[in-house]
């Protein structure tokens, strides 16, 4: 198969915003999903500040829902939980399923309403970044079969021993999102694959030039927006109603720092093909729509081909 891997985000938040309870509907697009042949489902994270179902509770039923499509949080804010819990969590999920998790971390984008949400928890926001590098590196070393001990600004624990371990020797790999110098130097530091979302893929291209540097391999993905629809203006619109509804601020806020794209199908791939060759392997789809099984279907249809002919090997 040539081109890039493609993953879907599932709408827990499009659900919260139109008040519907029903987590039903969840499992089923994931199971779509991995019919139509997409790589991976994504569950997003934002228990205040945007909120949602709890990704990895959403993540653990889909993982018992289907068989081969991996598994992603996009992102989680680690600066919110305990390293042990997360540990915990993320082991178990691993466990549940065989293997198949990416642990998509952040500290959360700099803006009054996610300091809102630390605030709300108890936890400094200055020290968000502080809390996710600790993180990080005591679960690393809570994932070792054998007991662990930390001892850091955040954190301070001694001989403590987590079972069931992850299936994933040394645990799921910690995908880290995050654009400018100290973030990217946090990826080639600490990250198995880079997951941002560059509204250019000029900037993906140069900012993925310093990521690159790690002294190990990492994943470059890319989190994109995208609204499939033949008719232009039209996609315009449907774009500008999610996105608003979604962030609760001006679509063109939102574009100017987030890869965001409206149009037909085939202008949508091209748009990504030129993500695919500034170097990102991994994109993860969020879809701008009210009915995400039909536009799954669309995008599987009308962008998937173009992608795996149009891609890299």
């Amino acid at each position: 198969m040539t081109g890039p891997r493609i993953g879907y985000l599932l709408p827990t938040r499009d659900l919260a915003v139109r008040e519907e309870q029903e987590l039903g509907p969840l499992i089923r697009q994931a199971r779509l999903a991995e019919r139509l042949g997409f790589d991976s489902v994504w569950a997003g994270d934002s228990p205040v500040t945007r909120p949602r179902a709890d990704p990895l509770l959403v993540l653990a039923a889909v993982a018992a829902a289907t068989e081969r499509i991996t598994l992603g949080t996009a992102v989680l804010l680690a600066g919110l939980r305990h390293p042990i819990l997360l540990a915990h969590q993320l082991a178990t999920l691993d466990r549940i399923s065989e293997g198949r998790l990416i642990a998509g971390l952040g500290a959360g984008f700099p803006h009054a309403n996610t300091e809102a949400q630390f605030t709300a928890v108890g936890i400094d926001f200055e020290r968000r970044v502080s809390r996710l590098t600790e993180s990080i590196e005591a679960m690393r070393r809570l994932w070792i079969p054998e007991p662990a001990s930390f001892k850091g600004r955040h954190f301070d624990f001694h001989e403590v021993t987590l079972a069931p371990g992850p299936v994933q020797p040394g645990g799921p790999p910690i995908w880290l999102a995050g654009s400018g110098e100290k973030a990217l130097r946090r990826v080639a530091r600490q990250a198995d694959g880079w997951l941002p979302y560059p509204p250019s893929s000029r900037t993906y291209a140069d900012e993925w030039a310093i990521a690159r540097r790690a002294p190990r391999p990492v994943t470059p993905a890319l989190y994109a927006t995208v609204c499939v629809d033949e008719d232009p203006e039209r996609a315009r619109r449907r774009l500008r109603t999610s996105i608003e509804r979604y962030y609760n601020a001006p679509l063109e806020y939102v574009e100017s720092v987030q890869a965001m794209f409206a149009g037909p199908a085939r202008d949508a791939a091209a748009w990504l093909r030129g993500y695919d060759a500034a170097g990102a392997r991994h994109l993860v789809i969020r879809l701008a729509v009210d009915d995400h099984a039909a536009a799954l279907e669309e995008f599987a249809d009308g962008v998937l081909p173009l992608l795996r002919r149009g891609g890299r090997a």
